[in-house]
């Protein structure tokens, strides 16, 4: 059995605008002017990026309160950018283009060495990392009221 979809993507055919609605939360996605959209919102990769680097932000200050850490602030910047597979010594795929996901994880606070090393460590392991960097599965189909 399928259960209600948390998230709902809905657009018309005449744009990029999207209008998402994720639980109670209403939130907008479109293309930059220069891809041709209206610039109305993030584009899709914004919130791809968004969602590691929240997820990111979320487990480090959770790891920190739960070990009682002096952690004050922490902020993640991320970049997304296609690279030649050829360029990328740490990847598996050897031909082709590599998506790669660049982030940066910046902490304050009067963290010693060690524990700024395991909040680090640990920056890795969110869900969304995770995710990313394991098999996925997608299943798509056509909803039930949709022409076949």
């Amino acid at each position: 059995m399928i259960e209600t979809p948390y998230v709902v993507v809905r657009g018309g055919a005449d744009s990029f605008k999207q209008e998402i609605t994720a639980g109670q939360h209403r939130l907008i996605a479109d293309e930059p002017v220069s891809a041709g959209g209206g610039d109305a919102g993030p584009d899709p990769y914004d919130y791809l990026l968004a969602a590691l680097g929240v997820c990111t932000s979320m487990t480090v200050g959770f790891y920190a309160r739960r070990n009682k850490f002096p952690l004050k602030n922490i902020k993640v910047s991320l970049w997304h950018s296609r690279i030649h597979a050829k360029d990328c010594e740490e990847c598996e795929t050897r031909e082709g283009m590599v998506d790669r996901i660049d982030v940066e994880v910046e902490l304050t606070g009067a963290l010693s060495a060690e524990q700024h090393g395991a909040l680090m460590d640990i920056a890795a392991k969110c869900p969304v990392h995770r995710t990313l960097t394991s098999e996925i599965n997608i299943r798509l189909r056509a909803a039930k009221n949709s022409p076949t």
